[in-house]
């Protein structure tokens, strides 16, 4: 009853004044305003809030996007340039390959066997000089019985390096496999003073000259042996033979053991057998006839590799 009577009340005196109307609904309108403008101002923030927050992640994600871009690119330059390296000179990381790449030639390397790659563009198509540089480059003798003295000459303009040249050759002369097994022949390289021979790398042309003029036909191909010289046709040298599966180095083997061989007094020999390794004294280049493809005169257990003299 009383809450009655007050609430009744109260409404007789908002009725009755019509100041007091007005005046509460200005304070009701206020209070409206401010809760709408609160709201308003709420929603404003988390506007701006979730917009800073939109913004972040689209920046992170874009950031995130350039590095893994950035990131593919490199690897795919790094790739790009490692390729030739490995594929030149196979290695275990591309600084190793790019070293060796880039030392690489016709010298011993560290373990003592020479390199069959060139550092360096060699055109063996090229027309000779006919003019020769002598290797400054001498060693020990090698080998028992007789020791022979050589020379390593280069022609000039081949692209070879006439020191580099000679201790490829010094090492294949050196070889176990080779013809110091014999026990009676010997070798050493030598860079001035009395010789007796000379092993000369040449263009096909001056070697065609050379040996043309003792008449042998070597039709650009092909080497000899002729007076006091060993004639190394430069693109023999350079690229090997079709016939011959193993790596130039190899048949670098091959070319030396085989016109030393006739130096040293040994003729040609034939193919022994289906299968067999074809004899150093084998003129391999042109096929091998069942036998299989070999540089040295003896295996690695001082056994000759030899075959039927041909006549």
């Amino acid at each position: 009853m009383h809450e009655r009577q007050n609430a009744s009340s109260g409404r007789r005196q908002s009725h009755g004044s019509g100041g007091g109307h007005r005046s509460g609904s200005r304070r009701r309108s206020s209070r409206r305003k401010k809760k709408r403008s609160g709201r308003r101002g709420l929603l404003a923030a988390g506007a701006v809030v979730a917009a800073c927050l939109i913004g972040a992640a689209v920046t992170a994600m874009s950031r995130g996007g350039g590095e893994s871009a950035a990131d593919k690119a490199a690897s795919a330059h790094a790739t790009m340039e490692a390729a030739p390296l490995l594929t030149r000179s196979p290695s275990s990381s591309p600084s190793a390959s790019a070293s060796t790449s880039a030392s690489s030639s016709s010298s011993p390397s560290a373990s003592g066997k020479p390199s069959s790659s060139p550092s360096h563009h060699v055109d063996w198509n090229k027309p000779g000089t006919g003019r020769f540089s002598t290797a400054e480059a001498s060693g020990e003798a090698v080998g028992h019985g007789r020791i022979r003295r050589y020379k390593v000459e280069v022609e000039q303009g081949t692209g070879v390096t006439a020191k580099s040249a000679a201790r490829e050759i010094e090492t294949i002369l050196a070889d176990p496999r080779g013809w110091t097994t014999n026990g009676h022949d010997g070798f050493q390289l030598v860079s001035s003073g009395p010789s007796d021979f000379e092993v000369k790398i040449a263009s096909p042309d001056t070697v065609d000259a050379i040996c043309g003029a003792a008449g042998l036909d070597t039709h650009g191909e092909v080497n000899c042996d002729v007076g006091s010289q060993v004639m190394v046709n430069l693109k023999r040298w350079e690229t090997g033979s079709p016939e011959f599966s193993g790596p130039v180095g190899e048949y670098r083997a091959l070319i030396i053991n085989h016109e030393v061989g006739h130096r040293i007094g040994h003729g040609h020999e034939a193919c022994p057998g289906p299968g067999k390794p074809a004899p150093a004294m084998m003129q391999q280049i042109y096929g091998l006839h069942g036998c299989v493809a070999n540089a040295w005169p003896y295996d690695s257990h001082g056994h000759y590799l030899g075959g039927p003299s041909v006549p």
